[in-house]
């Protein structure tokens, strides 16, 4: 098991906004007190601000991207949360600004990844549940481990990739093997690659050793339930797949 992190609770600042994709927004934080909070590749901490009269909003919990050597914390939200094709409701995020105050709490979670403990290994991704993986990947980039990687990300859409040219410089710099499936493809958007949900058949094809690699996986609970069958399905032991899922955040 590895060993438990001291949860604490810090202010941090919103310092940077960038639209990221069409659906996803890319936030940035630092601490007000400039010492970042220590967590592990795969962790996730909780978020609240105020409001306009200083109250406190309800905490959510986000997954960090950014590497633990980073003096910033990197989130990726998601700007409209749907129910079929009506708006649920939009993320405070929008409308945030720089310079706003937010609490944040942690570290949490199970979901951590150690370069040392497990060379060889496959991240699925859902969306934003590309999150702890940008973590894991900056993480192994930064400490030079040359862990064996296959990175399979589904999006709904072309222009969802999220971290694209640095997906792109990742794969180069790793020698990752990264697998794009787009699962809402349209005749005219240029799409040439994977298309369709993840399946056994899918994982076999662009991870063929996967039963000796550790799987991890992350998105919203349908894919992870999806993902985790299709592994066993593959003879994957249950005990090398670990699971986090994806949360849209507000």
């Amino acid at each position: 098991m590895p060993e438990l992190m001291q949860v604490s609770e810090k202010v941090y600042r919103l310092t940077e906004k960038i639209d990221e994709t069409p659906e996803v927004l890319t936030v940035r934080f630092a601490p007000e007190d400039n010492q970042p909070m220590t967590f592990d590749p795969g962790m996730f901490i909780m978020i609240s601000g105020e409001d306009a009269t200083g109250k406190r909003y309800l905490a959510r919990s986000f997954s960090i991207a950014s590497d633990p050597a980073s003096t910033v914390m990197e989130f990726y939200i998601v700007k409209r949360a749907h129910i079929g094709t009506a708006i649920e409701h939009t993320s405070h995020f929008v409308n945030s600004a720089i310079g706003d105050k937010y609490y944040v709490k942690g570290p949490y979670g199970q979901f951590r990844f150690d370069p040392k403990e497990n060379q060889k290994v496959l991240f699925v991704a859902g969306g934003t549940g590309l999150a702890p993986f940008m973590s894991m990947l900056r993480h192994i980039k930064e400490v030079n481990s040359g862990n064996d990687i296959d990175l399979l990300y589904s999006i709904k859409y072309p222009t969802e990739i999220i971290r694209k040219q640095e997906l792109e410089s990742l794969a180069k710099e790793l020698n990752l093997k990264t697998t794009i499936t787009v699962t809402r493809p349209a005749p005219d958007d240029g799409w040439t690659g994977e298309k369709g949900h993840i399946h056994d058949e899918m994982i076999k094809r662009h991870s063929p050793d996967v039963t000796g690699r550790t799987c991890y996986i992350c998105g919203p609970p349908a894919f992870v339930k999806a993902i985790k069958d299709a592994l066993i399905l593959l003879g994957v032991k249950p005990e090398k797949i670990s699971a986090d899922v994806w949360d849209t955040g507000t």
